[in-house]
């Protein structure tokens, strides 16, 4: 009894609503809606050259070809709604309509079926990119996306511990894999002397970056590595240690933006970064923040949501599944080590469906 009196105690805290965090719910949200639309009108841009009949990878010959080998598990390895169709209108008019629904969710209608939408739309289109959306911003906006529909679903503590979850596997194998590269330039503090004007996608700023003085760049590079490597453990400890570990990183995040282009990857970590600051810290920065009222996206929004059993089922085992998959894949990078094959397997299963992924 003793037992089954914790685990409701354990559960019904996880599943509590998340009051503290409305302002930052509401804001994440119109950042997503955002960052979602560039993606979709990028895309609608690019598609059938990329993917469509006449493409460089039409995606309907690679769809054919896995049906053929792998049958009906060809469905789960690979999907998405173009199995349907996958002709040029279908892949255009997918882009189109994740316009659509990101304009939706951007003025807060039909939230939770635009977060849906936007979900499968995107993830259908992540794989008929193949190689070309082969991206970390690509996986952060599946994984980003599909935390926010969870969000809309049962905004609970369990979902906002899910996007700090995600924001120290980020960080922290951002920071890991530069150590267990070998490369001796972060180990000495003199990466930075070299990364401005190798990085792959590099803008005017870089230029004056690559031109500061040694005694700038070699704590700049130390900074990198804290903010990587010791930072994201406070992501877990007391209010304090959050608000200074969400500083931290917006603080680096600022400085990548002011040297170098990594698409939306940058712009979406800041927004992650808004589930470190509660209801009262943001309010310093914008003191007209509201109660999110009635809203269904925001953890404020009435406790129904949150008691909602099927709602609540769904959000745990969708939970337990994304800690599972990225503690394997983190455990993996750290080790540098194989996954066992059978982990392996379960783990591409769930990286199938964009619900988890490595970031480094």
């Amino acid at each position: 009894m003793n037992l089954t009196r914790r685990v409701h105690a354990v559960t019904g805290w996880l599943f509590a609503p998340a009051d503290h965090y409305g302002i930052a719910a509401r804001w994440f949200l119109r950042a997503l809606a955002l960052i979602y639309f560039a993606a979709f009108a990028s895309l609608g841009m690019q598609i059938t050259g990329l993917a469509g009949e006449q493409g460089i990878l039409p995606f309907g010959t690679t769809l054919e070809s896995l049906r053929q080998q792998a049958g009906t598990t060809a469905y789960w390895q690979f999907p998405t709604l173009f199995w349907i169709d996958s002709s040029d209108l279908s892949l255009t008019g997918a882009a189109v309509a994740g316009c659509l629904f990101a304009t939706l969710l951007l003025f807060n209608r039909l939230p939770r079926i635009s977060l849906a939408a936007l979900f499968v739309l995107y993830l259908s289109l992540f794989h008929a990119g193949q190689i070309y959306m082969n991206f970390q911003w690509d996986y952060l906006l599946l994984e980003a996306g599909f935390l926010a529909l969870l969000l809309s679903i049962n905004a609970s503590r369990l979902v906002i511990w899910l996007f700090h979850w995600l924001l120290f596997r980020l960080r922290f194998e951002s920071g890991i894999a530069k150590l267990l590269s070998g490369d001796e330039t972060w180990r000495d503090f003199s990466a930075l002397r070299y990364y401005f004007e190798t990085q792959p996608l590099p803008h005017r700023g870089a230029w004056y970056a690559h031109h500061l003085p040694d005694w700038i760049l070699a704590p700049g590079a130390g900074l990198v590595l804290f903010a990587e490597l010791l930072v994201p453990f406070l992501l877990f400890l007391p209010r304090r240690f959050r608000l200074f570990a969400g500083m931290v990183t917006l603080l680096t995040q600022l400085l990548i933006l002011a040297t170098s282009n990594h698409n939306w990857f940058n712009l979406l970590t800041i927004a992650l970064c808004l589930f470190l600051f509660d209801d009262r810290a943001l309010r310093r920065v914008w003191p007209f923040g509201k109660h999110p009222g009635s809203s269904p996206v925001t953890p404020g929004a009435g406790q129904s949501s949150s008691h909602w059993m099927p709602g609540r089922w769904f959000t745990g085992v969708s939970a337990a599944l994304i800690f599972a998959a990225s503690s394997a894949l983190l455990w993996g990078l750290a080790t540098q080590q194989r996954l066992p094959h059978a982990v392996n397997q379960a783990v591409n299963s769930v990286r199938a469906f964009g619900l988890t992924q490595r970031y480094h």
